[in-house]
């Protein structure tokens, strides 16, 4: 089997496109460990119609966000990476500053130390300076600073699609092969007279 995927989830807004997030690699048979905050879990009460006991059966493996010596607070606890989907300011920040507080900080405290990949789905706007200097130190120390920013050349027909497309993005830093949207193949539309 291959290696799991570490996915966790924050209280931003758009919990959606974690839960799609685990909804694909289900069924792409991707090994999930789950981390969930406590927001995240306040965050599907909130904007979904999912319950928490349905978001954890689409992992294998979940983790209290409390468990600061679960599994993947270990380098040598083997992992793909991790993806934070979504990931708020707060847990951006604590990553940016190595303030591993709980798991789900420490685990991409250590994908970052061990130079595994580590995408960090920032949901906020507008940003200030201080979230653009975050990002900016989360990059410097090997995090992918992947915010949802559709695209719609592919002539999304749903919010779903919308999802899909920067969900597939995201499993594209992880060399996880989908079909959730239709690549960009070059300008179709515009001919050459």
């Amino acid at each position: 089997m291959t290696k799991p995927l570490v996915v966790a989830l924050t209280g931003a807004t758009g919990v959606i496109y974690g839960v799609e997030m685990l909804k694909v690699l289900r069924d792409l048979d991707q090994e999930v460990h789950l981390i969930l905050s406590d927001s995240a879990e306040r965050n599907l009460k909130i904007e979904t119609d999912i319950t928490l006991g349905e978001v954890k059966k689409m992992a294998d493996v979940v983790y209290n966000v409390k468990d600061v010596g679960a599994a993947p607070a270990s380098g040598s606890f083997l992992t793909k990476g991790m993806v934070v989907v979504p990931c708020t300011i707060k847990s951006l920040s604590a990553i940016a500053n190595s303030y591993n507080e709980n798991l789900l900080v420490r685990a991409a405290d250590v994908t970052l130390k061990e130079k595994r990949r580590l995408v960090l789905m920032v949901r906020e706007t507008p940003l200030h300076r201080g979230h653009l200097d975050l990002m900016s130190r989360a990059a410097d120390l090997g995090a992918t600073i992947l915010p949802p920013m559709p695209s719609f050349y592919h002539g999304p027909q749903s919010i779903t699609d919308i999802i899909h497309q920067t969900v597939g993005k995201i499993l594209d830093h992880f060399e996880i092969e989908h079909n959730l949207f239709r690549r960009w193949k070059g300008d179709e539309k515009v001919s050459d007279d």
